[in-house]
């Protein structure tokens, strides 16, 4: 999703990766931490929040493929401003046992089915009610906050292995689970996978030069060969007596 980014908020990440370093992170993994981070100006969810990188490729692509979002009140609803959303909150009604958060999850699941992204920031109640139903979810971004049953409530999403963004402490709110949301609905619908690439085979190394074959020495040349000494001349026969 294009968007325009305001100054400021370049500013505030630009202040957030100053004072912590998310650059080791998995992309989507470093994208959720650091939009719920700023929306909360809270540090401390770097080491809070629950989630894994695998969960969150498939529910970006359930999200950019068209995939509902229902969300649990009003107010997180308001945080999501770039994708329409289900809230079924105005038509619940509470009864013995059952809350109107819990209510309104019933009928949102009868609305939108199997598959759908799941944005519960207020009510741990609502948390509770989703886990009992067989919503086969593409990804639930529990974050209700409170002092009563919202650990809890986080535990056990977390126990049920269903995709999930959760965190462990008592904190969240509306704020922080709209900007989870937020965080896979602007992040590229295109998402570089985060295995290793396969390194590439080094060269084969050169074979190395065969040595030259040293010259063969020249032959010698032979010697000249001596000259024949030259023959002696035949002596005069000396004169016989017969012949003076």
């Amino acid at each position: 999703m294009n968007r325009v980014v305001h100054p400021i908020e370049q500013e505030s990440f630009r202040r957030l990766r100053a004072r912590l370093d998310t650059s080791s992170l998995p992309s989507l993994t470093r994208a959720v931490v650091e939009r719920v981070i700023h929306s909360a100006a809270d540090l401390d969810y770097a080491e809070d929040l629950v989630l894994d990188e695998g969960e969150l490729r498939a529910a970006h692509a359930a999200l950019h493929a068209g995939a509902p979002v229902v969300v649990d009140v009003e107010m997180v609803a308001a945080g999501i401003t770039r994708r329409d959303t289900v809230c079924r909150l105005k038509d619940a009604r509470s009864g013995p046992g059952l809350t109107r958060s819990a209510h309104a999850v019933r009928l949102a699941y009868e609305q939108v089915g199997p598959g759908a992204l799941w944005v519960i920031g207020c009510a741990p109640t609502a948390l509770e009610e989703l886990l009992t139903l067989d919503a086969s979810p593409a990804l639930v971004i529990g974050l209700p906050v409170g002092f009563v049953g919202a650990a809890e409530a986080k535990a056990a999403l977390r126990a049920s292995g269903l995709p999930a963004v959760s965190n462990v402490s008592e904190k969240g709110g509306s704020a922080v689970a709209a900007a989870a949301l937020n965080a896979l609905l602007y992040h590229p619908a295109s998402v570089e996978p985060t295995t290793e690439p396969t390194p590439p085979t080094p060269p084969t190394p050169p074979t190395p030069p065969t040595a030259p074959t040293p010259p063969t020495p020249p032959t010698p040349p032979t010697p000249p060969t001596a000259p024949t000494a030259p023959t002696a001349p035949t002596a005069p026969t000396a004169p016989t007596e017969e012949n003076p």
